[in-house]
């Protein structure tokens, strides 16, 4: 594939493979067509053929070349193979253009100071995990770094001190940059507010600038409630503090807080799954003793 995508990399040997596709053509008659030397155009149609791309055969004192259609015909479906891949529904590049559009929105929106203020962002989930489970997922440093980032990042420090006036530091960088080579992908800090377990967690959190200083500054409460075996989980953010350069990070609230949402659904969902199973295996050798 990599040589005949390589091969087709050449405006000239494209246009002989065009002139090809209409018909069989020898050599002599694909230069005068290309306006191009004959012994430049043996080379190009030479690499095409080692590339799959054409087949030749001697007719008397003649060379003639054919394009051979099979591969040009796994090229177009490897390709679209890759364009289906990029453009599924609910795909990470639908995703990129998402953002794409609010960013656009966010930024005309952003003339001054306080532009977002007041702006608010609600989400619900049903979790499958009793209140108790999502709540240590809410709150331990060890799990909370398994789900509160959006997708293909990953959390890099993180502090969540859970009471009242506790600290918060939220750092995350590409999923892929396992070396740290890139600067930091964003950077949060903020202030625990309230605290009642299995029921209701309330805190203050900034994103940072690239100098350091808050975008804004958004309350964020959460509400859990039973329901049957699981959990509604409500969250409500409110801005305050806006700055003009907030808007690329306003611009990703929504998508990027509803994907560590749906990341908290299915860890939570698997921690609840693996204590059933823990717990069936203790019953099963309680009663065989």
């Amino acid at each position: 594939m990599d040589e005949l995508l390589a091969a087709l990399g050449d405006p000239a040997r494209r246009r002989l493979v065009s002139l090809l596709a209409e018909r069989p053509r020898s050599v002599g008659v694909l230069a005068q067509l290309a306006g191009a030397r004959q012994p430049q155009t043996t080379k190009h149609l030479q690499t095409l053929e080692r590339a799959g791309v054409v087949v030749s055969q001697r007719s008397g004192q003649r060379r003639v070349y054919a394009v051979r259609s099979t591969a040009l015909r796994e090229l177009a479906a490897a390709l679209g193979a890759l364009a289906d891949s990029a453009e599924r529904a609910g795909g990470a590049q639908e995703t990129y253009e998402r953002y794409g559009r609010g960013l656009d929105t966010e930024r005309l929106a952003a003339q001054g100071a306080g532009w977002a203020d007041g702006r608010s962002f609600g989400f619900r989930r049903s979790l499958a995990a009793p209140p108790e489970v999502v709540w240590r997922h809410l709150t331990d440093v060890s799990l909370l770094g398994r789900w509160w980032t959006p997708d293909d990042l990953r959390v890099s420090e993180l502090v969540f001190e859970a009471r009242p006036g506790g600290r918060i530091v939220l750092e995350y960088r590409e999923a892929e940059d396992t070396g740290d080579s890139d600067p930091a992908a964003g950077r949060a800090e903020g202030t625990v507010e309230g605290v009642r377990a299995d029921e209701r967690l309330a805190y203050r959190l900034s994103p940072l600038l690239p100098d350091g200083t808050p975008a804004f500054t958004a309350q964020v409460e959460l509400d859990l409630r039973p329901a049957g075996s699981g959990t509604d989980l409500d969250v409500h953010w409110r801005l305050a503090d806006s700055t003009v350069d907030a808007a690329d990070f306003v611009a990703g609230i929504e998508i990027g807080f509803g994907q560590s949402l749906d990341k908290l659904a299915t860890a939570t969902a698997t921690a609840t799954a693996v204590t059933h199973v823990d717990t069936d295996i203790d019953t099963d050798t309680g009663s065989a003793s």
